[in-house]
């Protein structure tokens, strides 16, 4: 498969190694890098897919452009758009032709990820009671230096979005309850720490935060039948799975755990994973993304108006 990376910023420089031989190319206005200044510029058979990393504002017509054209498309996440009717005709048009638009959350490969959905999965936890998870970086700074990362929902569409996707990657259909419990502007324009909750079964809370000078990743389950936690992620490592069985009536529970010290493999498995599904010619579906979409533009309006953005 040929592939092209379109937007050469910080994620492109990643997906563009992590394609080795098949990227045959960078499209990006500015980049000195970059083989063609626009999109347009390419030979529509020089190449079968692309991997766009894009701010989110031309994403959409990238992304219609390359449909159109029967291109496969990995469209780094969020995928938002100015209306649901967007997304949804970007879906038809993919059927149409026969090309497979995904949106990038490579957090669903981070192996202890996995391992979390597969416990969840099995029953063996029973009963889910609560989730909390907490996702951090110190970026603040470079966001507010960053003409268009520093404006809207701030850090709910960056992190938030990968929260949010990793509660559905873990527990399913979960309903849209969520609701902002703070929302913070401490060092930028938009907002840059901002915590999110849902009731029902399991009670998920989400924090999200730039202020965090120590990149860091927790999460907490707690179930009928015992806990599992994760701490850090393999790129900021060592990662840690715990998993405790509850012992009655109380007492010190028996635990497993793993801890990982390795690199990063999340880009290079979700890469494969995009070209195995090109390959047996999955159907596009953007039905996790319009859900996605519908819940971080209702938390967004709600997140801005709180923190006064």
């Amino acid at each position: 498969m040929k592939v092209i990376v379109v937007g050469y910023g910080v994620q492109g420089h990643k997906r563009f190694k992590v394609a080795g031989e098949d990227a045959i190319g960078i499209v990006d206005p500015v980049a000195p890098e970059a083989n063609w200044r626009r999109l347009e510029d390419v030979p529509a058979d020089r190449f079968d897919a692309a991997i766009v990393c894009t701010p989110d504002q031309p994403k959409i017509e990238l992304l219609r452009y390359l449909l159109e054209r029967g291109k496969h498309v990995l469209a780094e996440k969020p995928l938002f758009a100015d209306s649901e009717h967007d997304l949804r005709a970007l879906e038809a048009l993919a059927r149409r032709t026969g090309a497979l638009c995904v949106t990038a959350y490579n957090h669903r490969f981070e192996p202890h990820f996995v391992r979390m959905r597969e416990l969840l999965r099995s029953g063996r936890l029973g009963t889910i009671y609560r989730c909390r998870m907490f996702y951090g970086n110190g970026t603040a700074r470079l966001v507010r230096n960053s003409a268009w990362r520093d404006t809207g929902d701030g850090v709910l569409g960056d992190l938030g979005s990968h929260l949010l996707d990793t509660a559905r990657f873990w527990f399913g259909e979960i309903a849209d309850t969520f609701r902002i419990v703070s929302a913070e502007r401490f060092e930028n324009r938009a907002p840059d720490h901002v915590v999110i909750a849902a009731e029902g079964r399991p009670q998920i809370e989400l924090e999200m935060t730039l202020l965090s000078w120590r990149n860091h990743f927790t999460c907490d389950v707690f179930a009928e039948h015992g806990s599992a936690h994760i701490e850090s992620l393999c790129k900021w490592g060592p990662s840690s799975f715990v998993h405790r069985t509850r012992v009655l009536p109380s007492g010190r529970p028996p635990e497993v755990s793993e801890i990982l010290v390795q690199d990063d493999p999340t880009w290079a498995l979700e890469y494969a994973h995009f070209k195995q599904l090109c390959g047996t010619r999955t159907q596009t579906d953007l039905s996790n993304d319009l859900w996605l979409h519908r819940a971080l533009a209702r938390l967004g309006h709600e997140a801005q108006a709180r923190s006064g953005a």
